[in-house]
């Protein structure tokens, strides 16, 4: 019976695959959407890509990542022998007077890894950069569709593993915030404008840290019966509860970690110098 979306039966079918194949309706648009949809994942491009440019100026910078009490966090745990001395800091010596390069591109993969195979930024950047698909019924230019079966992105599937190395990172950057409470002398007891900042960040990474899919699953993953585990059906709903705003904490963390750094590297530079509360 016919519906009146059939295409003609005189119409050459596309070859370009994907969407467009001769299974498609017959709409001479691309999508009907009349909305500004590009406007999202433009924004995402936008926002990850100042990131990305950020994070490697800083990253290669090799300079002005430490400012007693503070060290930035793209640069802890430091583990080259070049790193900044940092008096009861994250100073591991792991990488000896061989390794020339900045010490932040040794741990950042670590943190990074994590992020990039998250699930909620690989919508992200799918979106943004690689239009797949750009927006919910927009239909994406690719002629085929693999996912993530192959060779580069199947490597998301790690993403699990990461996970645990981000926990180590995240209480690493616990510490550091620690240390935060003294001051330039490093006496304890003080509190400062940059001890605040490192504060709210830690407590973003956290939350952002333990609110990914794959700590969810941790935690309540392959239980048939939650009766039987109270406990674990208790923290799976907690971390459930937070793994609904991913998002928002994924990008609030995001721009945290930014700023914090950002702040160390004003005052290691001499731009002010960081207020003291008490």
């Amino acid at each position: 019976m016919a519906t009146g979306t059939e295409p003609p039966a005189t119409e050459p079918q596309p070859r370009n695959g994907g969407v467009r194949t001769g299974t498609r309706a017959a709409i001479a648009a691309p999508h009907l959407r009349t909305d500004r949809w590009w406007l999202a994942p433009a924004a995402t491009a936008a926002g990850l890509l100042a990131f990305v440019v950020y994070s490697t100026w800083r990253a290669l910078a090799n300079a002005d990542y430490y400012a007693a009490p503070y060290v930035s966090p793209f640069y802890s745990p430091c583990l080259a022998e070049n790193c900044e001395p940092m008096k009861a800091g994250p100073n591991w010596e792991l990488f000896g007077s061989w390794w020339g390069l900045s010490p932040a591109i040794i741990i950042l993969i670590f943190p990074l890894g994590f992020r990039l195979t998250c699930y909620y930024y690989r919508k992200a950047y799918y979106r943004g950069f690689w239009a797949s698909p750009p927006a919910c019924a927009v239909a994406e230019p690719h002629a085929g569709y693999t996912g993530e079966t192959r060779f580069p992105l199947i490597l998301q599937n790690i993403h699990r593993y990461f996970f645990y190395a981000a926990l180590l990172v995240a209480g690493i950057l616990t510490y550091d915030t620690v240390l935060a409470f003294r001051d330039q002398d490093y006496n304890w007891g003080h509190m400062g404008l940059g001890t605040l900042v490192f504060l709210v960040n830690i407590a973003l990474i956290w939350a952002y840290t333990i609110s990914c899919h794959s700590c969810r699953h941790i935690v309540g993953g392959k239980l048939k019966h939650f009766s039987r585990h109270p406990v674990r059906y208790r923290m799976w709903q907690w971390v459930g509860r937070l793994n609904a705003r991913h998002m928002q904490l994924a990008w609030a963390s995001l721009l945290s970690v930014a700023l914090a750094d950002l702040y160390v590297y004003l005052v290691a530079s001499g731009v002010f110098d960081d207020p003291r509360f008490f």
